[in-house]
């Protein structure tokens, strides 16, 4: 995530912000700029921004920022749309009408907000069903029934639609299920980077050019699912698995394995960004403790050796602040050689995207460069 400041008064910003807490300004993240920009209101329900790109543009606020505060995304005001692409995304939502269903609406679209950042930084399709009936996705935000008999939904991915049970969102409930999952990590986040990497599976490895890589390096997905899991769940993962999988709920079949390393990616990505973006650096006193140089103009890493390098010093020393205050590892895994393998063919399937969406030169200046030789 790169760091944001107010174009009023410069004060430091957060992703979520809908105001100022210095100015008070009001606030919208600009979906076409791609960045948070103050507001002036225009007339009709329209505003402008001081933002120098934003110089004749006007904007309107997604319906979920303006009718429900569970947004902060505004879009160009000849956009036919009503919501921002975050909330297109979006097309079952729980029932405000029980109690702290809204607050928990607006923690799941504030995790889903900054997955999409992430997605869009990346270079990913990333369309909705509206858009993409067959390819694009769509979420479902369902909670447990009254009924307590009645089956529960749960949080996964069917053929572009991921649910999320709202349960989720509580924090008290996800820690229970945390440790009844013997799981050293779970947070709503996670869970959407998890999903979508079953999405970007059936978008980017089944019947493409990478899935035979993908049986050499994560397994043979054609094993049954249902037994797979069944499996897992009654005998728990093998023995050397934290050799091989980046969680031990990566060990129960090929596509969880997957999942689990992209989810584990993204969160790679994001992380060493922000501490791109906000200048952290590590010089140790010791020659022999992990150092750490970042590039605050930098954006995405750019090779995943970078990325390697960057990530062991970095969460060496979240370890060490998470313990000073008293609290769990905030990243509680240790990647092993081939744990690193699968990371590096994720990052290399996400990379063929970003090239493929670069243009083209046109053929008559791609005869030409072969010709030279370049």
């Amino acid at each position: 995530m790169r760091n944001f400041h107010c174009d009023h008064c410069q004060h430091q910003l957060f992703f979520e912000n809908f105001a100022c807490v210095s100015c008070g300004r009001q606030l919208a993240y600009l979906q076409d700029l791609e960045t948070i920009g103050s507001l002036d209101a225009a007339g009709d329900g329209t505003w402008t921004s001081p933002l120098p790109d934003a110089k004749g543009r006007r904007y309107r606020l997604c319906a979920n920022y303006a009718q429900h505060d569970v947004c902060n995304w505004a879009l160009p005001v000849d956009d036919p749309n009503e919501l921002c692409r975050s909330c297109r995304l979006t097309r079952v939502i729980p029932d405000l009408s029980k109690p702290g269903f809204k607050e928990a609406w607006y923690k799941i679209e504030v995790a889903k907000r900054r997955l999409v950042y992430t997605l869009i930084e990346l270079g990913l399709p990333l369309l909705n069903k509206v858009e993409d009936p067959e390819h694009g996705l769509a979420y479902e935000f369902l909670a447990d029934p009254d009924d307590p008999q009645a089956p529960k939904p749960l949080t996964g991915h069917a053929s572009g639609v991921i649910t999320i049970n709202v349960a989720e969102a509580d924090d008290a409930e996800r820690e229970r299920r945390r440790l009844q999952l013997h799981e050293p990590y779970r947070t709503l986040l996670g869970h959407f980077r998890h999903e979508v990497g079953h999405y970007y599976w059936d978008r980017l490895i089944a019947d493409g050019p990478r899935l035979e890589g993908f049986r050499a390096m994560f397994g043979d997905e054609r094993e049954d699912y249902a037994q797979a899991l069944e499996r897992h769940y009654q005998q728990g993962p093998p023995p050397d698995w934290q050799q091989r999988f980046v969680s031990h709920y990566a060990s129960a079949h090929p596509w969880e394995d997957w999942a689990e390393t992209w989810a584990h990616y993204v969160h790679m990505v994001d992380t060493l960004e922000t501490a791109a973006a906000c200048g952290l650096a590590l010089r140790p006193r010791r020659p022999d403790e992990p150092a750490l140089e970042t590039d605050p103009h930098r954006g995405l890493p750019g090779t995943f050796a970078e990325m390697i390098e960057g990530w062991y010093p970095l969460t060496f020393a979240l370890n060490n602040l998470n313990r000073g205050l008293g609290l769990p590892d905030g990243y509680p895994f240790v990647l092993s050689d081939q744990q690193i393998a699968k990371l590096r063919f994720v990052h290399e399937t996400i990379a063929a995207v970003a090239v493929a969406a670069l243009p083209q030169p046109p053929p008559e200046v791609v005869a030409d460069r072969a010709a030279a030789g370049s």
